[in-house]
């Protein structure tokens, strides 16, 4: 079946000298990987290698057979070009965070409309704003909507979230987000980019928080795995 669809980069696996395997969130089809033969290549690639740089917006013509096995690109053009966000140091940092979480926590293998315009719009918001230093806080958060674990604030109210049982809590049953850094989680909930990048976080308690938002996506997902550009995060926000 050949369909054309916008297309988010998520990563991609360098296969022999020329070649790549890239992974795809697709408008049409969810989740897709393809291998891309020659792109590494300047003589035999048939498209630029520019193209597949984590998050870049693609509009592809592609032949699906969905068998389970790797698809073929037809076609592939840029969709929506960004201003800044491959090209300012902060901004690409949190691109390739964030696109490595996408890929630890997505495994849409059907069309998700909602999900895809969620993605698109976040890195266009990140793309176009210059405050940004909750971003991935809030981006992770209503992530959380599409993957089916946000937190239920039926009893915010109470003192103790629970990464668990996915509630807040007047006693400790598991593993628990308290004190000032639940003070801070409270503030992004229900927040909107840009309310969430007006909130006021030092470098210490935007780590805090985002350690336990990460332990909150490993009791929620099955076989998920730190990314490993968590590291250079603390970084890049001094």
């Amino acid at each position: 079946m050949i369909i054309t669809t916008k297309a988010i980069v998520l990563s991609t696996i360098k296969y022999g000298d020329s070649n790549l395997i890239v992974r795809l969130f697709t408008e049409s089809d969810g989740m897709k990987s393809y291998m891309v033969r020659g792109v590494l290549s300047s003589r035999k690639g048939k498209f630029k290698k520019g193209y597949f740089q984590p998050l870049t917006i693609l509009e592809i013509v592609a032949n699906h057979r969905n068998k389970g096995t790797l698809e073929t690109l037809r076609d592939v053009k840029l969709h929506t070009a960004y201003i800044s966000l491959q090209t300012d140091v902060v901004k690409s940092s949190l691109g390739m965070f964030l696109s490595e979480m996408l890929v630890v926590s997505m495994q849409e293998e059907e069309q998700n409309t909602p999900l895809f315009q969620f993605i698109y719009q976040g890195m266009m918001w990140l793309d176009t704003n210059v405050k940004i230093a909750n971003f991935h806080i809030a981006f992770l958060l209503e992530l959380t909507t599409h993957l089916g674990f946000y937190p239920d604030t039926s009893k915010v109210h109470y003192p103790y979230f629970d990464l668990k049982e996915g509630d807040f809590s007047p006693t400790i049953r598991s593993e628990v987000i308290d004190g000032e850094t639940l003070v801070d989680f409270k503030k992004f909930l229900d927040s909107d980019f840009q309310t969430a990048c007006e909130i006021k976080l030092n470098r210490q308690s935007r780590g805090l928080l985002l350690d336990q938002i990460i332990r909150y996506y490993q009791y929620h997902l099955v076989a998920f795995k730190k990314p490993k550009s968590l590291e250079i995060l603390p970084e890049i926000f001094t």
